[in-house]
């Protein structure tokens, strides 16, 4: 049984920062790209970064140098490190690998 459980969402401030943990169990994250995804209300999902299986990160150029991607396969652990946030980054954080999704976790930017 594959799952994926997000953690680390919070109220901060913003300029505040975050680190989003994703433990996998039931996945090889060896082989296998990690996403995260995040969905503000209203709106559609959309991809925040992605590693591949051998490390390669992604993060869309409107988030560079603010969102950095990393993982470590020996705790199957994907992490997704937020600097300088923005009221515009609250959503809920989901995890994704093949076609599953963990439950998410919420982040919320406001003073």
């Amino acid at each position: 049984q594959v799952q994926l459980v997000e953690s680390g969402g919070a109220l901060v401030d913003p300029g505040g920062s975050l680190r989003l943990s994703c433990v996998s169990s039931g996945i090889n994250i060896n082989i296998n790209p990690m996403d995260w995804y995040r969905q503000a209300p209203g709106k559609e999902r959309e991809l925040v970064a992605r590693i591949t299986s051998t490390g390669l990160a992604y993060v869309p150029d409107s988030l560079k140098g603010r969102f950095t991607v990393s993982k470590d396969n020996a705790k199957a652990t994907v992490y997704l490190q937020m600097n300088s946030l923005k009221p515009e980054d609250t959503g809920v954080y989901f995890c994704h690998c093949v076609s599953f999704w963990g439950q998410g976790t919420q982040v919320t930017v406001s003073s």
